[in-house]
């Protein structure tokens, strides 16, 4: 009786310092301290992840691509205006896109913009305003505020939510904008998600976080696009025993320095492997000088 009594309490010691042994605090809807519910990679996600065993070929940081034509659409903030200061077109202020789509020019009546370019907003507005007012001239559409556009940072984040997208973003600036990870953050399963049709293909992409901030590697550091989702997982009970973890198989490949002495062979240093725009080094010290004797002429 006396023995089971010993290691019930045991039992009990042991799973109370299980969060400090972990690194992990309670919160509220976790078991123990232990993970978060809700944070945590689903079966689908990591078998995702795992299809993808080479970094994607997408813009990342050293590639940034250009976002296509910019679809305006409620949220968004448009100011609609002739060109000429001697117009006598006369247009309201700032005009917010309605949920329905449409923004008000006043006296020449409502304009849907929604799901249209700025460039095609112009070309109405002008049609509605020449109908009534001649030798308007052209009429100007400029996006003020670009509310539409965002992607989403959660997990295991100091400031998870929405943030706006300004269109150089990577994912490390996301990771920055949402406050930086949390000390529960399991960063060799940090995952890029982006919005695809519910009966089409999935595209989730591991991330790097390791590699991308301590040396420098941009292969999963990609450029974000609008939707995107961000997610850090909690660590679960067993992930901070292993550094190296399947949940990242682009995280390992071999490093090699782009520093190398004289004379030693770096297959990363050799002509192309570099990207153009940095500088290539092939040696970590600047080449020193011949010693060179001065000379004196006698007088």
């Amino acid at each position: 009786m006396r023995r089971q009594s010993t290691c019930i309490r045991l039992f009990w010691v042991i799973l109370s310092c299980a969060p400090l042994l972990t690194g992990c605090t309670a919160r509220p809807g976790s078991l123990f301290g232990l993970t978060q519910e809700g944070q945590r990679l689903l079966p689908a996600t990591k078998e995702l992840r795992q299809a993808v065993p080479e970094p994607a070929p997408l813009p990342r940081e050293l590639d940034k691509a250009l976002a296509p034509p910019y679809i305006v659409e409620p949220g968004d903030v448009l100011l609609v205006q002739p060109a000429k200061f001697d117009s006598p077109v006369r247009l309201p202020g700032d005009q917010p896109v309605l949920p329905d789509g449409s923004i008000n020019l006043g006296q020449y009546g409502r304009l849907i913009a929604a799901g249209k370019t700025v460039e095609q907003i112009e070309a109405e507005a002008r049609g509605l305003v020449e109908a009534q007012t001649r030798d308007a001239g052209p009429i100007l559409v400029r996006i003020v505020s670009r509310q539409s556009k965002v992607f989403y940072v959660l997990g295991e984040v100091n400031a998870p939510g929405a943030y706006p997208l300004a269109g150089r973003e990577t994912v490390l600036d996301a990771l920055l904008a949402a406050g930086g990870v949390t000390n529960r953050a399991n960063l060799r399963g940090v995952t890029l998600s982006r919005p695809t049709p519910p009966d089409g293909c999935r595209v989730v992409l591991p991330i790097c976080y390791e590699e991308i901030v301590q040396i420098g590697d941009t292969s999963t550091n990609y450029q974000i696009a609008a939707g995107d989702r961000v997610f850090v997982p909690a660590k679960g009970l067993f992930d901070g025993l292993y550094h190296k973890s399947p949940l990242c198989p682009p995280c390992g490949r071999s490093q090699v320095s782009c520093f190398v002495q004289p004379g030693v062979d770096c297959p990363a240093c050799r002509p192309g492997a570099l990207p153009a725009s940095p500088p290539r080094y092939q040696s970590a010290t600047p080449p020193v000088p011949a010693r060179v004797t001065p000379t004196f002429a006698r007088p």
